[in-house]
């Protein structure tokens, strides 16, 4: 597998919780580095501008509104298939779906409050870090 990099968000029922530390020994545990990490308040725009994709669910106001509740931590975690190395850490967006010793699996609330949120592809990684980081943030 190639050396690659993906996008993180610690949400708002995580960071409220104090599991920043514990989520991000989980990723780096896996073999994933911290390239760049922040702790930011999103602003609404931001929340609507991020999931946009997502505009015409149900859901997406609730989540917006969800994202904004608390800070976040944004970051880019890099290593051998990053992408999906994360998504497995993650674990199912369902936490009663997640494997155990995931982090949806150990830390989520419910499927709308499940702790953390991961790129699904090189696009959307590439995109998403685009969208918090500047070239300059991400170091090596």
């Amino acid at each position: 597998m190639a050396l690659e990099r993906t996008f993180s968000i610690i949400k708002p029922d995580a960071t409220r919780r104090n599991l920043t530390g514990k989520i991000v020994a989980k990723f780096e545990d896996a073999g994933l580095r911290v390239v760049a990490s922040k702790r930011i308040q999103m602003t609404l725009a931001q929340a609507q501008a991020f999931y946009g994709v997502h505009s015409e669910r149900p859901f997406f106001g609730e989540l917006c509104e969800f994202m904004i509740s608390e800070p976040v931590v944004v970051q880019v975690l890099e290593g051998e298939g990053a992408i999906a190395k994360n998504r497995e850490v993650m674990g199912a967006t369902n936490p009663s779906d997640a494997a155990a010793g995931t982090i949806r699996a150990e830390f989520a609330e419910s499927v709308g409050e499940n702790s953390v949120h991961g790129s699904d592809a090189p696009e959307t990684a590439a995109e998403e870090i685009a969208f918090f980081f500047s070239g300059l943030e991400l170091v090596g």
